[in-house]
């Protein structure tokens, strides 16, 4: 299972949309797009003797475009050593989460939400600020980087948009989205952040349900999550499998003088 991830989410990933792009450099895959957008390397296949070099190269390319860039490292990633690395290189380490999949047939979803709490399909503006507004209750952070990047799937690509929230009364209390990657077995469920006040009355489970259903009606047949750790104990309750780890390593795009 690990090995069809790497390959159909990773290795031979077609994740560009409209106003962004994927670029081969090497032995390196990376997204590209603008200041908002997500720039980040997603498949690197590196040795101790050219890591550094290879590290060095994408700094200035995306130093170059004048943006913040993350390299996305599995815990499976080669060489052993190139977190360690990055760090080296100026990059600073997010939260560790857990990469886990789960097949959809196989996954127990039966849930209900409670009285007076309803899930809605996101499909304009109004939505996307309650969208927000619900993650940043969740996460505590600002979510503008979200606004922008719902926005932006809505007008260019609507038909592979499924972000959602979930409302108490007019109360936004969570979110997620859903992205689909065609040409692959997978979707990626993102998000799914709650208001603490309503964590552990089967929202997360409710939101992760709809958009089993909506995927498998899609014809995938795999769910992928990279899971925090509170997420993570839901998700193998749910049947999701753990298969590696997967941390964020950001760097900030240099002051120009």
């Amino acid at each position: 299972m690990l090995a069809l991830f790497d390959r159909q989410m990773r290795k031979e990933s077609n994740e560009a949309g409209p106003s962004t792009r994927m670029e081969r450099d090497g032995t390196v895959l990376r997204h590209v797009g603008g200041k908002l957008d997500w720039n980040a390397v997603v498949w690197s296949e590196l040795d101790e003797d050219d890591a550094d070099a290879v590290i060095a190269e994408q700094v200035r390319f995306f130093g170059e475009l004048g943006v913040e860039f993350e390299w996305k490292l599995y815990g499976h990633d080669t060489p052993a050593d190139l977190g360690d690395r990055l760090l080296a290189a100026g990059f600073a380490a997010e939260e560790r989460e857990t990469l886990m999949v789960g097949e959809i047939s196989g996954l127990r979803l039966a849930t209900d939400l409670p009285d007076g709490v309803r899930l809605e399909r996101v499909t304009d503006a109004a939505g996307v600020e309650l969208m927000a507004r619900a993650s940043e209750r969740a996460f505590g952070e600002n979510a503008d980087w979200l606004r922008h990047r719902v926005l932006k799937q809505l007008t260019e690509e609507p038909e592979n948009a499924y972000p959602f929230v979930v409302l108490a009364g007019d109360e936004p209390v969570s979110g997620a989205r859903m992205d689909v990657y065609p040409g692959t077995d997978f979707v990626g469920l993102w998000g799914g952040g709650t208001a603490p006040e309503w964590r552990g009355k089967g929202i997360y489970r409710a939101l992760v349900a709809e958009r089993a259903r909506i995927a498998a009606d899609l014809g995938y047949k795999y769910l992928q999550v990279d899971a925090t750790d509170q997420s993570r104990p839901i998700l193998q309750r749910l049947g999701f499998a753990a298969l590696s780890t997967t941390t964020p390593y950001i760097k900030a795009p240099a002051q120009r003088s």
